[in-house]
């Protein structure tokens, strides 16, 4: 498996491609949500609350995979379906476009060879987007397996993104965990506090 960063969602048309910069490249979010791991990832214990401070150190693909690794069990099935994930995409895509009634004959060839030429690109994105996700589930098992009531963060390099997906990932449990985050501005700069609600 590899990490790497590609950028936003293509948008892909018979003129050529462009990005969705509303649907970012997960990988930008791999080192918030790995720090979080790495400072949750303790297990019960009777410490419920939590101040955590960054290590400010950015890791090559390489190092952040290896990481993830040690706290995110199911990668290689993550690997093993990005493919076919990536190739959905694909193909309801092309689906799509061989389907617009609209588009004249050439129009669909120029469509279909710009998609052919995102395929890698596709799958780079789903790999990164899929090892979020995963990386976020891990996350909120840590948080139900340690019973978290309450940790707090700087609000810079993408944590605020990670804490409101987690509470996404969190409402979405079999045994759904409640939150709630409150950002406060302090000396040291502005801090968010998230607070777990267990049932």
């Amino acid at each position: 498996m590899e990490l790497k960063y590609v950028g936003d969602m293509p948008l892909v048309s018979q003129h050529g491609v462009s990005f969705d910069h509303l649907q970012t490249d997960k990988y930008i979010y791999l080192h918030a949500v790995l720090e979080l791991l790495e400072a949750l990832s303790y297990g019960p214990t009777e410490t419920t609350q939590h101040l955590y401070k960054s290590e400010h150190k950015e890791l090559n693909p390489s190092e952040l995979l290896a990481r993830l690794k040690k706290y995110v069990k199911n990668l290689d099935e993550v690997y093993a379906q990005r493919e076919q994930k990536a190739k959905e995409l694909v193909d309801d895509l092309v689906h799509r476009v061989e389907g617009n009634e609209s588009l004249t004959e050439d129009e669909k060839k120029a469509w279909l060879n710009n998609i052919k030429i995102m395929t890698d690109y596709y799958l780079q994105y789903v790999t990164n987007k899929s090892v979020y996700e995963a990386a976020l589930d891990a996350l909120a098992d840590e948080v139900h397996n340690a019973k978290v009531q309450k940790v707090s963060i700087p609000m810079f390099r993408n944590y605020g993104i990670v804490l409101r997906d987690l509470q996404k990932v969190l409402e979405n449990r079999k045994s759904p965990i409640d939150s709630s985050v409150v950002v406060t501005s302090t000396p040291e700069g502005i801090v968010g506090t998230m607070e777990f609600y267990h049932r």
